[in-house]
């Protein structure tokens, strides 16, 4: 690495909405991630860290989670310590994936739905989802480790009509330019 461009380090991805109108099922989005190894970084992912997960090293963890958005602030909350993770990764894909359970939902369906990407106190994305309202899941951000080890981030939210499920095993496919 230079002594310019250190790259992103540690990055913090939160998550908010409102909670569903009362006598409504509730609403419940989640963060996930995966990491790509450089072997293959648009296959299949070496693992994915959703609610009730983490990564098996500690460098990727949901720090908060909701099943209906009545939290105050941000109802989700993910740390991604790029810096800290092996080396055989190179590159980090972040989703949003709205569960489906007793009816169908899609972003239009959800009420404020909110992103905040940042690193230390500096915001690198924030974003509405109303570019993808018909879709039920989105990435929202890619991080890549580039030849020195530094890792830089790619916004940008890509949205995904399926079940949940699948999203997990097809969100590391090449993003849309």
């Amino acid at each position: 690495m230079n002594g310019v461009n250190k790259g992103i380090g540690k990055v913090e991805i939160a998550l908010r909405w409102d909670p569903s109108p009362a006598g409504q099922p509730a609403t419940d989005l989640d963060l996930v991630a995966a990491p790509y190894p450089a072997s293959d970084p648009h296959g299949d992912p070496s693992y994915v860290v959703h609610f009730d997960s983490r990564s098996p090293d500690g460098t990727i963890i949901l720090n908060r989670d909701s099943k209906d958005g009545k939290g105050f602030g941000f109802d989700e909350v993910m740390t991604l310590e790029l810096n800290r993770l092996d080396a055989r990764y190179t590159r980090v894909v972040v989703g949003v994936v709205i569960q489906q359970h007793q009816e169908p939902r899609t972003f239009a369906d959800v009420d404020h739905p909110g992103l905040r990407i940042r690193e230390g106190y500096t915001v690198l994305a924030e974003d509405d989802f109303g570019g993808v309202p018909g879709s039920t899941a989105a990435t929202v951000a890619e991080f890549t480790r580039d030849g020195t080890g530094a890792w830089d981030f790619r916004p940008g939210v890509q949205g995904f009509q399926g079940d949940p499920s699948t999203f997990t095993r097809t969100m590391g496919a090449a993003r849309r330019p």
